[in-house]
């Protein structure tokens, strides 16, 4: 923790990182803080999350994972959640900057699914959950806690439709104390970035990673289309049979299917 802690401090003073044998979620024991009004720079890591929550209210299963303190090999998980103050003008698509960030840090053969998420090829590798608590004192900022699951070792696929990924297929050997010593600080400074610039300095970036680009996807509302990466903003662009469309909140689901042809519209 003392080479994270090194690491980080630079751009973010104050900055400590906590690790917990077992907590319902790091997610939610920060937002707790932040309504009693602890606001300090924080890294909260976990061996195991019991309540571990995704986006939509779902459930984020976590395996029993590493004592980053000690150290120790990591079992199945790595999940923290990073604290701070942030203030962006715009707070649109912070969590595909995240994103950007964490594959950034790790692999080159990772890529992103708008939102959210981080896959291996066609697989779920990690998860990201961004919340925030407003400042009383200063209403132009909020207390953003971001957090990050990721799959280190193969884990069951009991309940899900497909198997998830682990990191160990690209980085063999890897243990969860290396892997965030690889995503802390640089996720740090993507926030500052983000927070300086928005999610304009990220789109490229994230259009380089897209797992969806060029793929037949469906929406929520039952819209299909083909998707066609992000805007500045952060938006998912999918071409429909009636345009192109900017999706900023829809749930997005891959489709098996050929992708329809827009060349007499």
């Amino acid at each position: 923790m003392a080479l994270i802690r090194e690491a980080v401090q630079p751009d973010l003073p104050g900055f400590s990182v906590e690790w917990v044998p077992q907590i319902d979620s790091t997610n939610s024991e920060l937002m707790r803080r932040a309504r009693a009004g602890r606001l300090e720079p924080v890294l909260l890591v976990a061996g195991q999350q019991t309540a571990g929550r995704g986006r939509l209210g779902r459930q984020w299963f976590s395996d029993a994972g590493a004592d980053v303190n000690a150290n120790k090999a990591s079992d199945g998980s790595l999940t923290f959640s990073l604290g701070l103050s942030l203030a962006p003008l715009d707070w649109s698509g912070l969590s595909l900057a995240v994103g950007v960030s964490v594959v950034q840090s790790l692999h080159p053969d990772l890529r992103l699914k708008w939102p959210n998420d981080v896959w291996l090829r066609d697989r779920k590798l990690a998860g990201i959950l961004i919340e925030t608590a407003n400042l009383a004192d200063t209403p132009e900022a909020r207390y953003a806690v971001v957090g990050v699951g990721i799959n280190m070792k193969p884990r069951a696929a009991t309940g899900l439709s497909t198997p998830p990924a682990w990191l160990g297929e690209v980085l063999p050997g890897v243990e969860a104390p290396e892997a965030l010593l690889r995503i802390a600080a640089p996720l740090v400074r993507a926030l500052k970035v983000f927070e300086a610039n928005g999610f304009s300095t990220f789109q490229t970036g994230f259009n380089d990673r897209d797992a969806l680009g060029g793929l037949a996807v469906t929406l929520s509302d039952g819209t299909t289309g083909v998707a066609q990466g992000v805007d500045r903003m952060g938006a998912l662009l999918v071409q429909t049979a009636h345009g192109l469309k900017k999706i900023s909140s829809s749930e997005v689901s891959l489709r098996p299917l050929t992708p329809p042809s827009y060349e007499n519209l």
